[in-house]
C-alpha cells in the first residue's frame, strides 16, 4: 500500500510540469541575462569594428523584458517546489527532479569549462581586452551561480538551508544588470525619441533621393518640395512622425545645384561611440549626425556622380 502511495507521489503531472517550467524559466533567465550583459558591455567598451552597430535594437529590449518577467517566475516556481519538498521530503527523490538537476549541472559545468578554455586561448594569443574579459567574467558568474546552487541543492538532505541566500544573490545580479542595461539603453521615453529621430533621418534621405532623381530627369532642382509628389510612382512627402510638420527645403545660391534639408530632432546623435543618446547612422557615405533641435543638411549634387538623363529635353534653368 505504501509503495502505491509513493508511486502516485512520484508520477503526478503537477510535479512533472512544475519542474519542467522551473528549468525552462531558469534557462530563459540565464540567456536573457547574458544577452543583456553582453549588449551593455558592447556599449561600455565600443569596438571600431562595430561602430555602426545598433546596440539599442530589439535584442537588448527583449532581453530586459524577458529578465523582468521570467526571472521572478523562476523564483516563484522554485519557492513552490521547495515548499512542496518541505511538506513531502520524499519528492526530492523524484526522477524528473534528478534528471533535470544533473542536466543543469552538466550544462553549467560545460559552459564554465568552455569559458575558461576560451579565456586561456585568447590570453595565450595576446587578445585579452576589457570588452572580451568582461564578457568572459559575466558568463563565469552566471554559470557559476547556477552550478553552485544546484550542486548545493543536490547534496542537501533537509529542507530549508541557504536557499534564500542563493535567491538574494541571483536577484542582486539580475537587478544590477537591469539597472546597467537601462543606464546604457535609456528610458522608454528616450528610446521613443531615438526612434523618432531615426525616422526623421530616413525621411530626409528619401526626400534627398527624390530631389536627386528630379534633377537627373529635369536638369534643375525643384523650387519647392511640392513638386516631388508623383501619383504614378506613388511618392508622397513624408512629414515629421511626432509633430506632423513638413520638412524644410531651400535652394542654396551657388554655382552648382545645391540645396538644404532641415528637420527638428529630439536628441543629439553621437558618432563613434554608444550611449543613451546614440543614433545609428543610416548610411556610411552620408553625414546625418545632428544636434538636438533644428538641424539643416546642405547637399551639392555632383554632375559626374549623378549625370542627367540625356534623353530628356532640358527645361529653363533657375537662378539659384
Amino acid at each position: 500500500m505504501n509503495d502505491i502511495i509513493q508511486e502516485k507521489i512520484k508520477m503526478t503531472a503537477k510535479d512533472f510540469f512544475l519542474h519542467i517550467a522551473s528549468m525552462v524559466a531558469l534557462y530563459a533567465s540565464a540567456i536573457a541575462l547574458l544577452t543583456l550583459l553582453f549588449r551593455a558591455i558592447d556599449a561600455a567598451f565600443p569596438d571600431q569594428l562595430y561602430a555602426n552597430y545598433d546596440y539599442y535594437s530589439s535584442g537588448i529590449r527583449f532581453a530586459i523584458a524577458t529578465a523582468i518577467i521570467v526571472f521572478p517566475l523562476f523564483l516563484t516556481l522554485s519557492y513552490v517546489l521547495n515548499k512542496d519538498y518541505a511538506r513531502n521530503p520524499e519528492k526530492r527523490e523524484l526522477g524528473v527532479r534528478k534528471w533535470l538537476t544533473f542536466l543543469t549541472l552538466f550544462v553549467a559545468g560545460a559552459v564554465i569549462v568552455g569559458d575558461v578554455i576560451t579565456l586561456l586561448y585568447n590570453f595565450l594569443g595576446g587578445e585579452i581586452t576589457s570588452r572580451f574579459g568582461s564578457k568572459v567574467f559575466s558568463v563565469l558568474v552566471v554559470a557559476g551561480l547556477i552550478f553552485w546552487y544546484y550542486l548545493y541543492d543536490l547534496r542537501r538532505k533537509e529542507p530549508g538551508g541557504n536557499r534564500k541566500h542563493f535567491a538574494v544573490a541571483g536577484a542582486a545580479v539580475v537587478l544590477v544588470s537591469l539597472v546597467w542595461g537601462f543606464s546604457v539603453m535609456g528610458s522608454p521615453a528616450t528610446q521613443r525619441k531615438l526612434r523618432l529621430d531615426d525616422t526623421r533621418v530616413q525621411h530626409l534621405q528619401t526626400i534627398q533621393s527624390e530631389i536627386v532623381g528630379y534633377w537627373q530627369l529635369k536638369r534643375t532642382l525643384p523650387a519647392t518640395l511640392d513638386e516631388l509628389p508623383n501619383s504614378i510612382s506613388g511618392f508622397t512627402l513624408p512629414k515629421d512622425p511626432d509633430t506632423d510638420a513638413s520638412y524644410e527645403y531651400a535652394l542654396v545660391k551657388k554655382g552648382n545645384p545645391s540645396f538644404s534639408l532641415c528637420a527638428t530632432f529630439s536628441l543629439p546623435s553621437v558618432s563613434g561611440r554608444t550611449g543613451a543618446y546614440y543614433s545609428m547612422p543610416l548610411s556610411e557615405n552620408e553625414n546625418w549626425q545632428h544636434k538636438a533641435g533644428r538641424q539643416c543638411f546642405e547637399r551639392t549634387i555632383d554632375p559626374e556622380l549623378y549625370p542627367v538623363n540625356q534623353n530628356v529635353l532640358p527645361v529653363p534653368k533657375r537662378i539659384y
